[in-house]
């Protein structure tokens, strides 16, 4: 939604979302690539909107954003 429109615009660096739903995510995703951002899961795999998690970016940060994911603790829950 709004979230990532703004990283589209350029008013966001970067919008990460472990819980996402398809339908508010998809358009957004879109709009991010289209300004030239990039749209993954945290671990850098294409987005699948099947799966919950999503990191957008303006793109210049984005690999960094899933090094500092993939070092982030885990819950014992399993979620971060």
């Amino acid at each position: 939604g709004y979230a990532l429109a703004s990283v589209a615009a350029g008013r966001l660096d970067a919008y990460w979302e472990q819980s996402a739903k398809p339908w508010d995510v998809a358009a957004g995703a879109l709009l991010v690539e289209e300004a030239g951002g990039r749209v993954t899961d945290e671990r850098g795999r294409p987005l699948d909107l099947g799966r919950p998690t999503i990191l957008a970016s303006n793109g210049h940060i984005h690999r960094r954003m899933v090094a500092a994911l993939a070092r982030r603790p885990v819950a014992p829950s399993g979620r971060a």
